[in-house]
């Protein structure tokens, strides 16, 4: 039996925890990253930020990056390729954290790692019940 103090009744709801991680994360994503896809000229602005921040091969990483939020954003809102999207956020946040925002003041610390902590829960734990992936195993397993 499970004590009282772990709480076992929120065990029951992780799937709406990981529904809730999704649905935040991905909408981010998108919102942030929408500007530059659709748009050469915001594309540039974020390119030249990308190489006044010392990052190596802006002119391809940038787009890159932009595209992996974008895809990830809408894989994480759907719940379908959560793990690939998930692992996609590590990489892309620790990047922009080490040559962006651990130079800064702490609390800017927090928007790139909780993206990195947030893209290792989902890919090592994957999207849950209320998902596409979820969804498509069953489907897999007829």
């Amino acid at each position: 039996m499970t004590p009282a103090w772990q709480l076992p009744g929120l065990a029951r709801s992780g799937d709406l925890g990981l529904l809730l991680m999704r649905l935040l994360a991905g909408s981010f994503l998108i919102f942030q990253s929408q500007d530059n896809m659709f748009s050469a000229a915001r594309m540039q602005v974020f390119i030249d930020f990308c190489r006044a921040a010392g990052i190596p091969w802006p002119h391809i990483g940038a787009p890159i990056s932009v595209w992996c939020q974008f895809l990830a954003g809408i894989a994480l809102v759907l719940g379908l390729g959560t793990r690939l999207a998930g692992l996609s956020l590590i990489p892309n946040f620790l990047v922009g954290f080490w040559f962006v925002h651990a130079a800064g003041p702490v609390p800017g610390w927090w928007p790139p790692l909780a993206l990195v902590g947030m893209g290792a829960v989902l890919a090592t734990v994957g999207a849950g019940r209320i998902s596409l992936d979820h969804r498509l195993a069953l489907l897999g397993d007829k």
